[in-house]
């Protein structure tokens, strides 16, 4: 279990088209905005970790990044676990901590790849996710792949369009209150029904957006009387990993979510009853109701219509990526899943104003990377 691991600080840049920045620069921004929230000085960083990128892609990224950024840390090393990537971060920093192999840990990741990636570089890119023998030479592609989640999940448990389409109008109604979020303009079921089929049954409002931003953290092992902040404690985390291509996976309706919220409930030593608010991935609108159901919150079919009845608003029984995910909010990589880290730091410090979860005191951030492949579940508590 893990024992004296806090986030201190956190920080997000805007989310959109940053057509003068850079991936380093946007980096730097967030991590300059996470230091200075931890009340700490770039000095007192002995631990770096980073997660990749597609734009200036590097074989040390985290080296580079402390280089640009002035910071020579003891400790300093990249994790690509795709969407994952982030939850891996914190995870892997507040072991380190716990374990007093560092003090504070500087967590960051982000990308420009809305601006900084041609669409045939995006492509290339992305292509990798596929099997280079078994898929990519047959056209697969992600949101392909997805698809084929999509269509058997509504196959075996009823899940309609309209489920799929109340998914990303939640997302909207929760970006639209947050400040710096890629799409803010409200959408209706009918806006959502009417985009164009991207890859049938996923149509472009049910995809994840691509944006330039950046995230970042601070997590450490001490914390300060004096702060005028209260810290967060990462107080139980799991990992699943059953496979890496679709045509691989055992299931197309069972994935690891359901293992490694398990694990980090145990692990936290509580059940879903303590859960206030939860920030999932949603790289689609299937992703998120896959695993709010996988992970116990919802009985198979039944996370779609709870979005359409508002239990996923700021206001309903489980509020869901209160700043509105990869879906509105933005999404550059690695980034979307630390914002979704992000948020649940403001929400657990009462930061969001008037879109804020009334009196939280857990939450459970979940991040996936590939098809549904690698999963990674953190268990965050008020201090």
């Amino acid at each position: 279990m893990l024992r004296n691991a806090f986030i201190a600080g956190v920080h997000g840049t805007a989310s959109g088209c940053m057509s003068n920045s850079s991936c380093l620069s946007l980096q730097a921004e967030a991590a300059r905005g996470a230091i200075a929230d931890s009340e700490l000085k770039p000095s007192d960083i002995d631990g770096v970790i980073c997660a990749y990128s597609l734009t200036e892609p590097h074989l040390m990224l985290s080296s580079w990044f402390a280089e640009y950024f002035g910071l020579k840390p003891q400790t300093c090393f990249s994790i690509q676990a795709g969407g994952a990537s982030a939850a891996i971060m914190v995870m892997q920093a507040a072991m380190m901590v716990s374990n007093k192999a560092c003090r504070n840990i500087l967590v960051v990741c982000g990308d420009n790849r809305l601006s900084g990636l041609s669409r045939d570089g995006a492509v290339a890119a992305l292509a990798q996710v596929g099997h280079p023998d078994f898929e990519r030479p047959y056209g697969m592609s992600i949101p392909a792949a997805y698809a084929l989640v999509a269509k058997r999940y509504m196959h075996e448990y009823n899940v309609t369009s309209e489920h799929l389409d109340g998914i990303s109008v939640a997302m909207r109604k929760h970006a639209s209150r947050t400040p710096g979020a890629h799409k803010m303009d409200p959408i209706t079921l009918d806006d959502v029904a009417e985009s164009p089929l991207i890859s049938s049954p996923l149509r472009l409002l049910h995809c994840s957006l691509i944006s330039d931003n950046a995230a970042a953290m601070v997590i450490t092992s001490q914390t300060s009387e004096n702060s005028a902040k209260s810290p967060v404690a990462i107080v139980g985390s799991g990992q699943a990993h059953t496979h890496e291509h679709i045509i691989a996976a055992p299931s197309l309706t069972n994935f690891g979510c359901q293992q490694s919220a398990a694990i980090a409930f145990s692990d936290a030593g509580i059940s879903h009853d303590h859960i206030d608010f939860v920030e999932i991935y949603d790289s689609f609108s299937i992703t998120l109701l896959v695993e709010l159901e996988s992970m116990g919150f919802f009985p198979r079919g039944e996370a779609g219509q709870a979005a359409l009845e508002g239990t996923l608003d700021i206001g309903g029984s489980l509020p869901c990526n209160t700043h509105g995910g990869l879906l509105s909010h933005g999404h550059s990589g690695a980034a979307g899943g630390m914002f979704h880290f992000v948020e649940a730091v403001n929400q657990l410090r009462n930061e969001r104003n008037d879109h804020q979860v009334k009196n939280p005191q857990m939450a459970l951030v979940h991040g996936d990377g590939g098809i549904l492949s690698a999963h990674c579940s953190i268990v965050l508590a008020r201090t």
